[in-house]
């Protein structure tokens, strides 16, 4: 793994990610980073869902008030502008084919599943194409991995740093 390794999430942790998603979590494999107030934001999930379906989205958001923030972004057409600095910023480019090969390595360590292989999250590492799955992978692996993940963080109204919690603290 590229990232600090995460923590197995709790029957608590479970507990407050269903919750947040409005059904029950799926193949979680870990806590990838948690709001100040100890609940889970991201988690960690396995390639494989138990039922078999592939699943490429590794570290997904699931703290609501982070997905309304970046389903806002995404809706005032930040995508675009940061598709365009893909094209116009070689660093930052290369900087996103880094950031899709870690997430591809940190995936590969909870199991190969041929149907994803190559494939990792939110468009990397050409496009941009979700910053649902983008700022997750930026908050699990922290700043300066996902140049894209990082911007959306960074324009949003949103904050790691401050509670939104429907219930704080309950898994912390």
């Amino acid at each position: 793994m590229t990232t600090d390794a995460f923590e197995p999430a709790r029957p608590v942790d479970i507990e407050v990610v269903s919750a947040q998603l409005g059904r029950e979590a799926r193949g979680v494999v870990g806590i990838a980073a948690r709001c100040v107030c100890g609940n889970p934001t991201v988690v960690a999930t396995s390639p494989r869902l138990p039922d078999g379906t592939p699943f490429p989205t590794f570290y997904y958001l699931t703290h609501p008030a982070a997905t309304a923030e970046m389903s806002r972004l995404e809706a005032g057409q930040l995508m675009p502008e940061l598709a365009a600095r893909l094209a116009d910023e070689p660093e930052f480019a290369a900087q996103y084919v880094r950031a899709h090969e870690a997430y591809l390595a940190d995936r590969a360590a909870y199991g190969d599943v041929p149907e994803i292989a190559g494939i990792s999250a939110g468009g990397m590492p050409t496009r941009v194409k979700c910053l649902h799955a983008l700022a997750g992978h930026a908050l699990a692996a922290g700043p300066g991995v996902n140049p894209v993940g990082d911007a959306a963080l960074e324009r949003s109204a949103w904050s790691p740093a401050r509670c939104e919690c429907a219930e704080p603290g309950k898994a912390g």
